[in-house]
């Protein structure tokens, strides 16, 4: 609620190239009780005396030399982005009325001054503009309460996804710290390669739950440290498509693309890969992407069948192939930003080992 004493602290800017009316509405004002008056002569500077103080109310004249109150208005509404101009016009010409309302001010008074209505007009002005000030600070406030409960629900939502990601990387790994390394790693490369905020987003979110089909693997089977035979490795291919199955038919973007990486991270561009053999463009971005960090980090990190290599020699197998993994098994754009970034990878290895 506006109260008077609200209104009489209002800021008042005065502007009109005649003294005398000047002196006129200043004497009018603080008899009526205003207490923050303004004035200039000068239509010129009314813009950036506005813009440091953010006056309640201008009081404008629209007959001015040099700069005249169609002018300073269009002017001032660089100032106030939001499209509304505490403008009240004074004017002797009747006819110059509407063209000022139309233009953006608020009300006009004419010239000479009839002191109730004058009053009155500058009255109501100011407790409107009061009021609009206040309701768009409760939007404000309001605005930025929805935007911290939105933050931290999302937070929530993506620690409930990491934790449970990391109950089916505890099942395989030494540490649940590939789970983090495999989101700094898809984002850096979807970054690099000018995705935009929503995709990196869903990526450093989604990444990480592309094994999360493992939860459905046998413990004899998952952490075997020898070969596994034919039967064990087809058990074992079917983590991609049980993970779809778990993170499927979700309205949740970050599960969607969560789903679409788990089933297609083993895919190859050569179309050598599983679960089912596609190839090139058909395999989605997001999984060709998540695959060279996910081939990385496996190549860094110790596993039941293989010891942990350290960065050069890890470079050296995705770059020249070893027999296990090759160069055409990447999409060659991916695969070139990698080669163009990796120390950035060695960098987040390192960073997250435990």
């Amino acid at each position: 609620m506006i109260s008077s004493s609200d209104i009489l602290r209002g800021k008042v800017l005065i502007v009109d190239d005649q003294q005398a009316n000047v002196a006129l509405l200043e004497r009018i004002l603080r008899g009526a009780g205003y207490l923050d008056i303004t004035s200039t002569t000068n239509p010129a500077e009314v813009c950036e005396v506005h813009r440091k103080n953010h006056y309640d109310l201008i009081l404008l004249d629209l007959q001015m030399p040099g700069m005249d109150g169609f002018q300073v208005m269009e002017k001032l509404k660089e100032v106030e982005t939001d499209g509304y101009l505490p403008v009240l016009v004074i004017t002797a010409q009747p006819d110059r009325k509407l063209r000022a309302l139309q233009a953006g001010a608020k009300d006009f008074v004419g010239k000479p001054f009839e002191l109730a209505e004058a009053l009155a007009r500058v009255r109501n002005m100011l407790e409107v503009r009061l009021l609009h000030k206040a309701l768009r600070g409760y939007n404000d406030a309001l605005e930025q309460r929805v935007r911290e409960r939105t933050f931290d629900l999302h937070e929530s939502y993506v620690e409930t996804i990491f934790a449970m990601t990391r109950a089916a990387e505890y099942k395989d790994e030494d540490t649940g710290a590939h789970v983090q390394r495999i989101s700094y790693y898809s984002r850096t490369l979807a970054t690099i390669l000018g995705m935009d905020a929503e995709f990196i987003d869903r990526i450093f979110v989604a990444g990480p739950m592309h094994d999360i089909g493992k939860i459905g693997i046998p413990d004899h089977v998952l952490p075997k440290p020898g070969g596994l035979t034919p039967d064990e490795w087809t058990v074992m291919k079917g983590h991609t498509t049980m993970g779809a199955k778990i993170l499927g038919n979700s309205k949740s973007p970050y599960l969607e693309m969560g789903a679409e990486i788990a089933l297609n991270h083993h895919e190859r561009w050569d179309g050598g890969g599983y679960p089912n053999g596609k190839q090139w463009e058909a395999i989605p971005l997001s999984a060709r992407i998540m695959n060279i960090g996910d081939i990385y980090d496996a190549l860094r990190s110790k596993r039941p069948y293989k010891p942990a290599f350290d960065h050069a020699q890890t470079l050296d197998i995705i770059t020249h192939g070893d027999g296990r993994t090759q160069p055409e098994h990447f999409d060659p754009v991916i695969f070139a930003a990698f080669r163009a970034n990796h120390q950035t990878f060695c960098d987040i290895y390192e960073t997250y080992m435990v």
